[in-house]
């Protein structure tokens, strides 16, 4: 299902820090190669890279337009009201320009080792639902009374505010049913990566967002898709993921200059005039 949407194209840089400032340096040239957003994975655990949260910060401030995202954050290591108000504030600072990526966690044995709770894949799909409720709210200081929490969360009467300078997306990593089901219910965007599924389960798990969005009464055109992926596909199966299945920003994993060059320059612009074609075709013949 082709919903329309613009497309896009992002970079998913290793945010490794045993030469501190490449992946800065990758992002400015995401920035300059006209990447629309760059993106890092977040692993609180892992010592080979750097904190994410910190490195987004000194990504916005050494870029000027691309869009910057965790893909995705860990939030069973990220108190959600400590990094909701922390998000709202790197969104003021970079003239809104964060937009968040958010997991329930999998790597328990390193999320335990760093002081996390562990869940069960139930409790980490519950957990995910309430942080995202609690960071909502925390970004909407015009609503009466304080914040309250839940069993993974309890805050008591937590403040709300800032308001981010936009209103900031959440994108939820998803491939198992009851976190594509929260993704229909309550996520902005839907953030796989393509080597994670099988061709034919695509399919399948759009179709379960979109079951799940229009039984909350939501247009399940309002979530966005978006795919990681290698950077080694073809312009037509981009295409065809875009037409077939609805993704509309595809991100490159990648930290390969020449090939972060070659997809933006030369695959790139064949996907967008091969769904723009069809697109054309599509309303003509209505």
């Amino acid at each position: 299902m082709d919903y329309g949407h613009r497309l896009a194209f992002g970079t998913f840089v290793t945010p490794g820090n045993a030469q501190p400032h490449a992946p800065v340096a990758l992002a400015q040239l995401s920035e300059r190669l006209g990447y629309d957003l760059v993106t890092f994975q977040d692993h609180p655990y892992q010592p080979r890279f750097h904190d994410t949260w910190t490195l987004l910060s000194y990504v916005a401030a050494s870029t000027e337009t691309i869009r910057l995202a965790p893909n995705v954050l860990n939030l069973p290591l990220r108190q959600p009201l400590v990094y909701g108000r922390a998000a709202a504030s790197l969104d003021l600072l970079s003239g809104g320009r964060l937009d968040l990526g958010i997991g329930a966690g999998g790597f328990w044995d390193a999320i335990e080792a760093m002081g996390g709770r562990r869940l069960t894949p139930g409790q980490g799909v519950d957990a995910l639902e309430e942080a995202i409720d609690l960071m909502r709210g925390l970004w909407a200081p015009e609503e009466r009374g304080g914040l309250r929490g839940g069993d993974y969360y309890p805050a008591v009467g937590a403040k709300r505010g800032p308001q981010p300078a936009h209103r900031i997306p959440l994108w939820i990593g998803a491939y198992k049913p009851r976190m594509l089901r929260l993704t229909g219910r309550k996520g902005d965007g839907w953030l796989p990566s393509l080597g994670y599924m099988r061709p034919d389960e695509i399919g399948v798990h759009t179709a379960r967002i979109d079951d799940a969005a229009a039984a909350a009464g939501r247009d399940p055109g309002e979530i966005t898709r978006l795919l990681n992926i290698s950077g080694g596909e073809g312009a037509d199966q981009l295409a065809d993921l875009a037409l077939t299945h609805g993704f509309s920003t595809f991100i490159v994993a990648s930290d390969d200059p020449a090939a972060m060059t070659r997809f933006i320059q030369e695959t790139a612009p064949e996907v967008r005039e091969a769904v723009e074609s069809e697109r054309s075709r599509v309303s003509r013949s209505r």
